[in-house]
């Protein structure tokens, strides 16, 4: 493997309108990302990814975009975006932004033009068909519900693709002109001082022509849009021009959005030459998952999580970086998601890190996780503003679910629980803004927040804080971020042990995933213990007597 400036990185993601408002209107703004900027450098941080906060109309949280090259006023100036580059700079840390390429918003220039002449330059820029007898071009259901088509404003026989919102249509990167549009904005972000991108919705960008319709699914007549997906060929042709245009002129850090890359395709996307840096690893947010709906979905067992961490790892040894997640802005909190409710405390949740951050690869830690905060109970339908959830009640009640069932069933997955307001304090409004915040405060601040955690040796923050310094330990850095990844234990067992080796260093990572103690065998002699998530270690001869939920790692022969 060819090393690169960004493999020893620790990597944080801030929801920027959920992170700290500087001027009490109830919305986090960059402003206060600069302010925030030593908390993240005392924690670890290397690299800081923002969610978007380009010009937008806000239709799906600032990722339909009406101007590439303008910061949002709600989160502030291009001055202030200019000041959080310099200020992330001088203590060594790097920004990314939210690559949005796939869509851009309905109220973008470049869709106001297609309006007026759907068959003129502009026209081209998107996805524009016709309506015959009423029938939209194919039957293909958005990723938000309903049809991917909508008509045209202003037109009874043109219509326009939206594989998510109605407010977010698809470029269309068949022209080239679009392509070049994207890339001539990429370079001018680069320009400015960025250390790369993250890259939304990537795959989406290749469609299967000509349309056609595929398998109904549902009861709404429509087929999931993945269907076409399957069958789209040739969307590496486009990433390689997009890598070769852009990221590597500046050696800048790119991590994709991906899903469903087939085994034999990985190395195209993230090995010594791929299209991106890195790309996260989402297969614990699949594990239970329905096609009927949130509603249908399966809680996550230990053996599950376990088994299908290992197996992404094991295909990367060879390849490349995964990037590592617990959660992000488009799931539901970790701790509450992979945690049993028996371990959902300070000590379940060292454990979840301590196995996350043990794993090859480039972790990603989002914004609270540092802290262990958890899922929101929401009360009516109304309290969410999240486009996918409020989706996901309409389907659960229109499968029979009462009001009540359907939302407990939306409540487990709701986008909105990882955008509730960071929780700096034990204040009403969580120490986010002196204003009314934008979405409610989760009540769970009062006992889950920074100022109770920073500077104090047990606490979560403080067992985060370690577990970094330890990857970045001159003496295990090697290890950590290059050494092989080697599973050593049944998943049935509930039990997630794994070493990582290189020709100078063996860590031997291991973990009780449930409440009953287990012994587990360490796979040579123990030269020293690293970190524990909590309580004494009992070790007898080559094994290991773990308490409920007890995790640790440690150098053996």
């Amino acid at each position: 493997m060819n090393k690169k400036w960004w493999h020893d990185k620790i990597a944080y993601q801030i929801y920027p309108k959920s992170f700290f408002d500087s001027n009490g209107d109830g919305i986090g703004d960059i402003p206060g990302i600069i302010g925030k900027l030593d908390y993240l450098k005392e924690l670890g941080i290397d690299i800081i990814w923002l969610s978007p906060i380009f010009c937008s109309p806000l239709a799906d949280q600032g990722y339909d975009i009406s101007d590439y090259y303008n910061i949002d006023p709600r989160f502030g100036t291009m001055t202030d975006m200019e000041n959080l580059i310099a200020e992330a700079k001088k203590r060594d840390m790097y920004i990314l932004m939210d690559l949005v390429a796939n869509h851009c918003s309905d109220e973008h220039e470049w869709f106001a033009e297609a309006i007026k002449n759907p068959e003129g330059k502009y026209g081209k820029y998107f996805y524009i068909e016709d309506v015959k007898d009423g029938k939209m071009p194919t039957n293909w259901r958005s990723y938000f519900g309903g049809s991917s088509w909508d008509l045209l404003p202003g037109w009874s026989d043109k219509c326009y693709l939206h594989l998510f919102h109605k407010k977010q249509p698809d470029l269309n990167w068949e022209n080239k002109e679009v392509r070049e549009e994207i890339y001539k904005m990429v370079n001018w972000w680069l320009d400015k001082g960025l250390g790369g991108f993250r890259i939304d919705a990537i795959i989406n960008i290749k469609k299967a022509l000509p349309f056609k319709d595929y398998p109904v699914d549902r009861d709404d007549n429509l087929s999931k849009v993945n269907n076409m997906l399957a069958e789209a060929q040739g969307v590496g042709e486009f990433l390689s021009e997009l890598r070769d245009r852009t990221f590597h002129l500046h050696d800048a850090f790119s991590v994709g959005e991906v899903f469903d890359v087939k085994e034999n395709e990985i190395a195209n996307f993230v090995g010594d030459n791929g299209y991106f840096s890195t790309m996260f690893d989402f297969g614990t947010t699949l594990i239970g998952g329905d096609e009927k709906g949130w509603y249908a979905y399966k809680s996550v067992s230990p053996e599950e999580y376990i088994r299908t961490i290992c197996s992404s790892q094991e295909k990367m040894n060879d390849i490349g970086f995964l990037a590592n997640i617990i959660e992000n802005h488009d799931e539901p909190r970790g701790v509450s998601r992979y945690l049993p409710e028996e371990g959902r405390t300070e000590k379940g949740k060292k454990m979840l890190a301590l196995l996350t951050m043990g794993l090859r690869g480039i972790p990603f830690i989002y914004q609270g996780q540092e802290i262990g905060m958890e899922n929101v109970q929401f009360s009516s339908i109304n309290q969410v503003d999240d486009i996918s959830t409020i989706d996901e009640y309409k389907v659960a009640l229109r499968a029979g679910l009462s009001e009540e069932d359907a939302l407990h069933a939306v409540n487990k997955y709701s986008r909105d629980n990882a955008r509730t307001p960071m929780q700096w304090t034990a204040e009403k409004t969580a120490g986010f803004t002196d204003g009314e915040p934008w979405i409610g405060v989760n009540p769970n601040c009062n006992r889950i927040n920074v100022e109770s955690q920073i500077g104090k040796e047990n606490s979560l923050f403080t067992f985060y804080q370690k577990l970094i310094a330890l990857r970045k330990n001159p003496e295990y850095k090697d290890v950590m971020v290059y050494g092989r990844f080697v599973s050593h234990a049944k998943p049935e067992e509930n039990l997630m042990a794994y070493v990582r080796e290189d020709k100078k260093k063996r860590l031997f990572v291991v973990a009780n995933y449930q409440s009953k103690p287990q012994k587990a065998v360490i796979p040579g002699q123990v030269v020293k213990v690293l970190l524990i998530n909590e309580g004494e270690l009992v070790i007898e001869e080559q094994e290991l007597l773990l308490s409920g939920f007890q995790a640790a790692i440690m150098e053996i022969q």
